[in-house]
């Protein structure tokens, strides 16, 4: 039952909300009838807060700020009240609110590469955001969009200025995106799942930035997203909603504490919680019972079939015309045997796909030794890997882009039954039907197309396609990341039984640590196409020994306000040290080379010292 939010106790900030909504909602005409897809959400946003809008996709979360920006397609409509200040924003005429857009209401959007012009430098798009709404000549237009580049910390941005978005990494995209979004001082920012796309260091700068930001302009900010952990670093306020409705809002660290309405507990619990593998040696050491992270244990001298070896690989993509080959893997050692999960971790560049692909054999290996269930990988030439198709599967990223979209789910399923197996008829259907019931399917789905499912029942199909053929071995690459926190957390359960039934060795690629902390026996870590660090599950993610797996633990955010803040300022204090221990080794190099003198070491650090007061 939803909780009653209109009888709440006022808020006891006296300052005056700079957005105001009351009863907003959203309804879209579709084949001649108004469908509502939000209705009767209540909220305030005062100077400087942060509130968070959370729920699953199809909540209603991002259509009922778009509405505030009249940014709604032509089939939708608004109704109730939004105010910024004492203007109505429900129901005011386009030419008002393009007055108000970018000037008073700015927005972050989800994807920073189809909401910037491609064929514009993003330079000239903040130019035409405050020619737009100021008086300013190009020269003055410039230098305020050169001083915003820096606000954001986009490097070197005196060049970076006139870059396309193709040339920006997607953190640097995402910067560029804020710059925009600041450039008129708006009262009120609009963060639509700013940080989705991301990687967790890129993710964990961003939202550094955005406190920054809140306390330097003194903007409301409202924050859309489905990551609890986000939200337990930024928000003040929080609403959670389902299926177009308010069911629980209140104060961030209290819904936290205490939720109280059956969705919010399930959300919270559904979210995967980094460093469990401590809780759990904590629980076994105090004789209390406790969900280990693996149901099996390490074993010395493991003598199961080794069905991925790695030695010095190399992979590289050839070069074009003036273009250098570049080596996106350098000299990676990896093994993994039978029934072992590895997950392999780092950030986007880092080499991890591309070892994903040369492992089922869609890349080339340039350079050292890969042998996949006994099949040398080297210079392997199609005929030679056909065998191999048949004991290693792939789960990709996307299943509504690796799925054909013409076939049913059922056909897709069968397609490498027919091709490998020479599976016909009966034997077929009895087969297709059996996989249905592995990935909890109902058999009944088998004729549906793949737009008809949604996002975790896609992932479920694609999980039973890799599976048709009982592989050894499967590759998972970020199997879970587009989909919501329940969705996630039941594919994942359902992951975890299915490798106990069948046994087999899986890569388990994700930038979601929390997630490989869970399913995995072993981690290991890619930083620039290298293997930095590889180990148990619980070293890597309690006492992780390369500075880099050290930062990227640092940047994950927990759902838990309290443990977030305390994580937050370790990470700050952590980044700091290895800042000072790389600007030590610089001066030890400098010194080294004979350009100064030791005592210029010493006072040089001295200063640091005493600038931070120590």
């Amino acid at each position: 039952m939803a909780i009653d939010i209109s009888d709440a106790p006022p808020p006891t900030d006296t300052r005056t909300p700079v957005l105001q909504v009351r009863d907003l909602g959203v309804d879209f005409y579709v084949d001649g009838t108004w469908y509502p897809a939000a209705a009767g959400i209540s909220y305030d946003v005062r100077p400087g807060e942060v509130l968070a809008i959370v729920g699953e996709s199809g909540s209603g979360k991002t259509q009922s700020s778009m509405a505030l920006m009249g940014l709604l397609p032509p089939n939708g409509r608004a109704r109730g009240s939004a105010k910024i200040g004492d203007r109505e924003l429900i129901g005011m005429p386009a030419y008002k609110l393009r007055r108000i857009r970018g000037k008073e209401i700015a927005m972050i959007f989800q994807e920073p590469m189809t909401a910037l012009n491609p064929v514009f430098t993003i330079g000239f798009q903040i130019v035409e955001t405050l020619r737009t709404h100021f008086e300013m000549g190009p020269a003055d237009a410039r230098a305020r969009a050169l001083e915003l580049l820096r606000l954001v910390e986009i490097p070197n941005p005196e060049t970076r200025i006139d870059a396309y978005p193709h040339q920006l990494s997607g953190g640097q995209r995402q910067r560029a995106m804020i710059a925009q979004a600041l450039a008129c001082d708006p009262k009120l920012l609009i963060a639509d799942e700013p940080t989705t796309a991301l990687d967790v260091t890129v993710q964990a700068e961003i939202l550094k930035l955005m406190r920054d930001l809140r306390s330097r302009i003194d903007s409301g900010i409202v924050l859309i997203t489905h990551d609890m952990g986000v939200v337990a670093d930024m928000a003040d306020s929080m609403i959670v909603m389902k299926d177009g409705k308010v069911v629980e809002q209140g104060v961030a660290r209290e819904l936290f504490a205490a939720p109280q309405h059956p969705y919010t507990i399930k959300l919270l619990d559904a979210v995967p919680h980094l460093g469990r593998s401590a809780e759990a040696l904590d629980a076994e050491t105090s004789g209390t019972t406790a969900t280990p992270v693996a149901d099996r244990a390490p074993v010395e001298d493991d003598t199961r079939t080794v069905v991925l070896q790695a030695e010095q690989m190399v992979i590289e993509y050839p070069g074009r015309r003036r273009t250098p080959a570049f080596r996106a893997v350098d000299g990676v050692d990896l093994t993994i045997r039978a029934g072992e999960v590895v997950g392999l971790v780092g950030e986007s560049g880092s080499g991890k796909t591309t070892i994903g692909r040369a492992v089922v054999g869609l890349l080339p290996v340039t350079g050292g030794a890969l042998r996949i269930v006994g099949q040398d990988m080297v210079g392997a030439s199609v005929k030679d890997l056909k065998p191999l198709r048949t004991q290693v599967g792939i789960v990709f990223q996307d299943p509504g882009s690796s799925l054909n979209p013409r076939l049913p789910i059922g056909e897709s399923i069968a397609e490498p039954l027919l091709l490998h197996r020479s599976l016909r008829g009966a034997e077929m259907s009895r087969a297709v039907e059996r996989l249905l019931d592995q990935v909890e399917l109902p058999r009944a789905m088998r004729n549906r197309y793949p737009h008809e499912l949604s996002g975790g029942q896609r992932q479920r199909v694609g999980i039973a396609r890799s599976l048709a053929l009982e592989p050894k071995l499967l590759v998972a690459d970020e199997p879970t990341s587009a989909l919501d926190v329940s969705v996630q957390a039941t594919v994942l359960a359902l992951f975890q039984d299915l490798q106990r039934e069948h046994g087999f060795a899986c890569l388990f690629i994700s930038h979601d640590l929390a997630v490989v902390e869970m399913l995995s026996d072993r981690i290991a870590v890619m930083h620039n196409g290298k293997l930095v660090e590889v180990g148990e599950t619980a070293q890597v993610v309690n006492h992780p020994r390369d500075p880099y797996t050290q930062r990227l633990l640092a940047a994950v955010p927990v759902p838990d306000p309290a443990a977030q803040q305390a994580r937050r300022e370790a990470r700050d204090a952590l980044l700091e040290a290895q800042r000072d221990e790389l600007e030590r080794e610089e001066l030890v190099k400098a010194h080294d080379a004979g350009n100064i003198d030791a005592h210029d070491i010493t006072d040089v650090d001295n200063e640091r010292i005493t600038g931070r007061g120590f």
